[in-house]
């Protein structure tokens, strides 16, 4: 079984897609799957023209995601199970694709809502849509049981073909539509997308998802990032987005520029609060660290706390999981 980075960065893969060795993967995906080779195949830009392209076909055959991806997937599980017994199967997904699901599958589930958005912009339209997306294939985010899967009995090499080189792909009788892989991928230390110069997630049809720290922003709130004022910060009616702007801003700058004042002050450190309209007040406790830096200057950090915190001390106690009462530090470092 191959180390799971591999797989990783797979699923992370941006750039052209290896048309030749993903075609080839589908036909060793049929043909492992007992059907007739496709006799066409579709290139699109994005998920997004795919779905486009899915829709304007003319007699493509009924899908066969069944047998070509759902059917084998299910017996490879089947076999590694009884082979491996419940507890060896457990350690290989806890070793493997449980490493890659939560960022793999909420980015799939991103995708899928962004080319909803696009191209069901009214609701009646969304059902078609998603039916369309329930048949895709999803290539190299379907990296994370690919890898658990790894090293089992070859049915699935047609399918890690077409993962390894291209996206999402959609298998019908007589065609297979395939989308190329994105161009920009930008994602925070936690797998999220993120980015505050562009978008997150771009194809080279201009399909593209913008996302701060995971959270979905529209396209020109990131071009206003750069000319934040505490004044416009404070104009924003959504709670959302004015959280990412206190943010992107920072909050020791908005306090200064702002002209909050302090409302509590200990041993601890120092607790700000700023109010927000609609929305739970930003509470803040700032703390100096006592271990001076290399040029004998002391650090000041910045610690978001609950917004029904009333003391700096029960603020910094809160960060290690306990009371005011029961935080008396020995000795700072």
């Amino acid at each position: 079984m191959q180390d799971v980075t591999e797989w990783r960065s797979v699923a992370a893969a941006t750039g052209a897609a290896d048309r030749a060795a993903a075609e080839e993967g589908v036909r060793r995906a049929y043909r492992d799957a007992g059907l007739a080779e496709p006799g066409r195949i579709v290139w699109a830009d994005s998920p997004r023209s795919a779905v486009r392209a899915v829709r304007a076909l003319t007699d493509p055959g009924r899908s066969v995601r069944e047998e070509v991806r759902t059917r084998p997937w299910a017996e490879e599980r089947r076999h590694a199970y009884d082979a491996l017994g419940p507890a060896g199967w457990s350690a290989r997904w806890s070793a493997t694709g449980a490493q890659l699901w939560e960022t793999t599958s909420a980015l799939a589930e991103r995708i899928r809502a962004g080319v909803v958005a696009d191209l069901a912009p009214d609701e009646a339209d969304e059902p078609a849509v998603r039916m369309v997306l329930l048949d895709a294939v999803l290539g190299q985010h379907d990296a994370a049981w690919l890898a658990a899967f790894e090293g089992g009995t070859g049915r699935l090499d047609g399918l890690a073909r077409v993962a390894r080189n291209a996206g999402w792909w959609w298998p019908f009788e007589r065609t297979v539509v395939i989308s190329e892989r994105p161009e920009v991928l930008h994602r925070d230390e936690a797998g999220r997308l993120d980015h505050g110069e562009g978008p997150a997630l771009a194809y080279r049809d201009g399909f593209a998802l913008y996302a701060w720290r995971g959270m979905p922003v529209p396209a020109a709130f990131l071009g206003e990032l750069a000319t934040l004022t505490p004044e416009r910060i404070r104009a924003e009616e959504n709670a959302e987005l004015r959280r990412v702007m206190l943010e992107y801003y920072g909050y020791e700058r908005y306090l200064a520029e702002s002209g909050a004042q302090p409302v509590h002050r200990d041993e601890a450190g120092i607790l700000w609060r700023i109010a927000m309209a609609e929305d739970e007040d930003v509470v803040m406790v700032e703390v100096v660290n006592s271990t001076p830096e290399p040029d004998g200057t002391h650090r000041t950090y910045w610690l978001r706390v609950p917004p029904a915190t009333r003391t700096a001390r029960e603020g910094v106690a809160w960060t290690f999981g306990l009371t005011g009462d029961a935080y008396v530090p020995v000795r700072q470092t």
